[in-house]
């Protein structure tokens, strides 16, 4: 994991257990004032989501407490890494693509960052730039040139 993707959960964990957590034990307390609790949508509806909460907090404390965090600015070189932020070059096409390879629970395509246990991502380690990868997606195989490799 990276430094940011562990500040990432942690804020996640802080804002559970200081925000959430206190706003559905409200919530539960207004909804019991109500009365007969067997048929207040209110009561249950709080404590489903006090279920998730309680969830989400144990699952953040588990991966905090494993998470093995890499600083990527000590990284360097032209080989495909854990970190790097790879630029590639689709040989059909020739479209090009950045992606920073990061743990499984900070990815985010959408924003550029894929999971190292992604198909593309484990075909990815190990290559050098000018190397190229085939990736079986399920639109059929895809080529890649490995164009450029950052630690940033």
């Amino acid at each position: 994991m990276t430094p940011p993707g562990l500040a990432q959960l942690e804020e996640e964990l802080r804002t559970l257990k200081i925000v959430e957590r206190p706003a559905v034990i409200k919530a539960i307390a207004e909804a019991r004032e109500h009365g007969d609790l067997s048929e207040n949508a209110e009561y249950h509806a709080a404590r489903e989501r006090q279920s998730f909460i309680e969830g989400r907090v144990a699952e953040l404390e588990d991966i905090i407490s494993r998470a093995q965090v890499i600083d990527i600015s000590t990284l360097s070189g032209n080989q495909v890494r854990f970190g790097a932020t790879v630029t590639l070059a689709d040989e059909d096409s020739d479209d090009e693509v950045a992606y920073t390879i990061v743990g499984a629970h900070e990815a985010d395509i959408k924003a550029g960052r894929m999971s190292v246990h992604s198909p593309l991502a484990r075909a990815l380690i190990g290559k050098n730039i000018g190397d190229t990868v085939e990736v079986t997606t399920p639109g059929g195989s895809k080529s890649y040139e490995i164009v450029d490799v950052k630690f940033v």
